[in-house]
C-alpha cells in the first residue's frame, strides 16, 4: 500500500528559494498541506551530486525528511535547449556562476545558441517526497516550447524571461503566476503529485 499524506499535514520543502516556496504554497494550499521551508528551519542546502533531476530531488528531499522528522517535498528543475544537447539540464542553476545570477544564465544560454536556427527548448521538474524512515516516491512533468530572445518581463524566475511555452506568444515571465501554474512543468508535476501522494 502506498504511504500518502492526509490534508492538514505539514511538510517541509527542501528549498531555499523564495519563488519555489511560493509557487508551492499556492499549490498546495487547496489539498490543505501545509508547508515549512528549509530556510525557517534552518536546514542546510544539499551537494546535488546526482546527474538526474530524480536523482537530485531525492537527495535533497531525503536529508531534510531525516533532519526534520516530517516528510519533505524537493524539486529537481532545469532548462534544457535542443540547440544545446539538452544542456544547461541539471547544470540549470551553476550556469548562473557562483552568484546564481540567472541574467548570466541567460546570457550564457543566448551565446552558445548563437544563429542555431532550432529554437526548441523544454522544462522539466521532478518532485520527490521522501519520508524519515527513507521512503520516497517521485513524479516528473515537462513543458515543451521555444527559446527567444532578449528576456521578456518580470514575474516568476530563473529561466521563465526566455521561454515561450506551446501555444502561448508570452514568456512565462509576461504571464501571471496562475497563467504559468496552469501550463508549466512544476504545475503539471505537482497535478501528479495530488493525484498519487495526497489522500482525497
Amino acid at each position: 500500500m502506498m504511504r500518502k499524506l492526509s490534508p492538514g499535514s505539514k511538510i517541509v520543502l527542501a528549498s531555499h528559494n523564495a519563488g519555489k516556496l511560493r509557487e508551492f504554497s499556492t499549490l498546495l494550499a487547496r489539498s490543505g498541506i501545509i508547508v515549512l521551508s528549509a530556510a525557517e528551519l534552518d536546514l542546510a542546502e544539499s551537494e546535488e551530486t546526482e546527474e538526474t533531476f530524480t536523482g537530485n530531488a531525492a537527495i535533497k528531499a531525503l536529508a531534510a525528511a531525516r533532519v526534520s522528522g516530517l516528510p519533505a517535498l524537493a524539486d529537481d528543475s532545469g532548462f534544457c535547449v535542443s540547440a544545446l544537447d539538452n544542456r544547461p539540464g541539471v547544470y540549470s542553476a551553476r550556469w548562473g556562476g557562483p552568484a546564481k545570477d540567472m541574467q548570466v544564465a541567460m546570457e550564457r544560454v543566448h551565446r552558445e545558441m548563437g544563429d542555431n536556427p532550432d529554437h526548441r527548448a523544454f522544462f522539466v521538474a521532478a518532485l520527490c517526497l521522501a519520508w524519515p524512515d527513507g521512503e520516497t516516491r517521485t513524479v516528473q512533468g515537462e513543458c515543451h516550447g521555444t527559446v527567444v530572445w532578449p528576456p521578456r518581463g518580470d514575474h516568476g524566475h530563473g529561466y521563465d524571461p526566455i521561454f515561450v511555452p506551446e501555444g502561448e506568444s508570452r514568456t512565462f515571465a509576461e504571464m501571471s503566476e496562475a497563467e504559468k501554474n496552469a501550463v508549466s512543468h512544476r504545475g503539471r508535476a505537482l497535478e501528479q503529485f495530488l493525484k498519487d501522494f495526497i489522500e482525497a
